[in-house]
């Protein structure tokens, strides 16, 4: 048994796995599945609201009235600590990289707002220095006689890759129910956290399946990086929780952990999606019903269905695809299909 920390029950979990037979036997590859987790809830959508269970657990049980967090102009992570906190009576301050933009009215900024966030625009240059504009909100919000709470890019540390160690095992409890052995498990990775809980999920609930991160930015060396440091702030962090007396948290020892990450379809940058992944987006709406985003989601499941047309998995049966949401994101870039 592992004992998970205190969480907020705020995902619609557990999510659906299900394959996509038409796109996979067009491919004539292994059969795809996707684990839904687009399907966590209506506005909150995604696999943010998994890591904000345990990460706002911890600010309600810290006293906190209110929650400071940051990210891109159109942040999934930011739309939905925005709406969690509107649900949780918890003022939001959203830290956002790039210029105010003149057309507010757009995917997540817009539910940002509606929602009631306030937001501070930074431009590239400013918004490096991000650990000083932390401070000086929480500092302000002090003075303010509040009781202010960070939380980093993502949802992305220690406390947050709880959220996909419990989705480790759903997929656990899926595979039996599908009585499936994949071959590998696939996400996007943005800022580390879902890979970090996946990868620590898979070795402790014994998946035996190897766990790919497909970035959405920023390379392989970073990525390998900043998951490590995740889980090794999770297992400094919850050390107290570990049984020592059983095989699992207590004994588990990160450093001997894979860390696979995919570079090699970043495109032009974050957020910024070639021609070929809007297709893919395209393609899969019309094959499958299923809507992916251009940020994240697109742009992985691109990657993966380049590496199975390249023959990489032709010996795999079953891929397992995590879907982590994004709708919004696509909304804001309709203008590209």
């Amino acid at each position: 048994m592992i004992n998970f920390p205190h969480r907020l029950h705020l995902a619609q979990t557990p999510t659906p796995l299900q394959p996509l037979n038409r796109l996979s036997k067009e491919l004539g590859g292994p059969r795809i599945w996707v684990k839904r987790d687009d399907l966590t809830g209506c506005a909150i959508s995604g696999n943010k609201v998994r890591k904000l269970e345990f990460i706002l657990a911890k600010a309600l049980e810290q006293g906190a009235d209110t929650l400071i967090t940051c990210g891109g102009l159109q942040s999934n992570h930011c739309r939905a600590t925005a709406i969690l906190g509107a649900q949780l009576g918890l003022k939001v301050h959203l830290i956002l990289r790039g210029d105010e933009p003149i057309d507010k009215s757009l995917g997540n900024l817009f539910l940002d707002q509606l929602c009631g966030a306030d937001i501070s625009y930074y431009p590239v240059s400013e918004y490096q220095n991000l650990s000083e504009l932390f401070q000086q909100w929480e500092q302000h919000y002090r003075e303010l006689g509040k009781s202010p709470f960070s939380i980093p890019t993502g949802a992305s540390n220690g406390t947050g890759a709880w959220g996909y160690i419990a989705c480790a095992q759903e997929l656990a409890d899926d595979f039996q129910q599908h009585k499936i052995s994949p071959s590998l498990i696939t996400c996007a990775t943005g800022s580390g956290g879902t890979q970090a809980g996946l990868t620590l999920g898979a070795e402790l609930f014994q998946l035996g399946i190897p766990v790919l991160g497909i970035a959405v930015c920023d390379d392989k060396a970073y990525f390998q990086q900043k998951v490590r440091e995740d889980m090794a702030a999770w297992q400094s962090e919850y050390q107290h929780l570990f049984d020592l007396d059983k095989p699992n948290l207590g004994k588990l020892d990160i450093d001997k952990l894979t860390i696979n990450v995919n570079d090699g379809h970043i495109g032009p940058g974050y957020a910024k999606a070639t021609p070929e992944i809007f297709e893919t987006i395209k393609h899969l709406a019309k094959t499958e019903g299923l809507i992916l985003d251009p940020v994240y989601s697109g742009k992985a499941f691109h990657g993966l269905l380049e590496q199975i047309k390249s023959g990489q998995y032709s010996s795999a049966q079953d891929i397992v695809f995590i879907h982590t949401g994004g709708l919004f994101g696509l909304l804001a870039q309709r203008d590209q299909l």
